[in-house]
């Protein structure tokens, strides 16, 4: 039964791969290519270790240099309001000047305003944001790797 229907199947695939010895060879050869050249290239390209860096102590914040500083948020939805005041108040003894503003264009215009102390933030939804300086428009708050 079972047995001797799997041997003839082996037998038939057997005659097969003898009468096409082409493609049987490739079809070893092949994989065996493309891992010498995969290991190759890892060879090539090594990564990258860095070491360590122990912990360090920084010191206390300079907030002589955020004095007069302000910091504008757009939208003004419940989430942008909790999360501005944990930036003015928690790490800061005085807090920051943080100001809402009810569109990009308005928090556009502001920076214009005051661009030597002014950063506007825009949030994007309650897991992203965008930082605004005066006249240029700083990376996403997504962590890209090769940055």
């Amino acid at each position: 039964g079972v047995w001797r229907q799997t041997r003839a199947l082996l037998f038939k695939n057997c005659l097969i791969k003898c009468r096409t010895k082409k493609s049987s060879v490739q079809e070893v050869l092949f994989p065996l290519f493309f891992l010498f050249w995969l290991i190759l290239m890892s060879m090539m390209h090594p990564h990258r270790k860095y070491d360590e860096v122990p912990n360090t102590d920084l010191g206390p914040l300079d907030t002589s240099v955020l004095l007069n500083f302000v910091i504008g948020y757009t939208p003004p939805t419940p989430m942008a309001r909790e999360i501005m005041k944990k930036v003015a108040f928690d790490n800061f003894d005085d807090g920051l000047i943080t100001e809402e503003y009810l569109s990009e264009e308005e928090l556009e215009e502001a920076g214009l305003l005051k661009p030597s102390n002014f950063v506007g933030v825009v949030f994007k939804d309650s897991m992203s944001y965008q930082l605004r300086f005066h006249d240029s428009m700083a990376m996403v708050s997504v962590y890209t790797e090769s940055r």
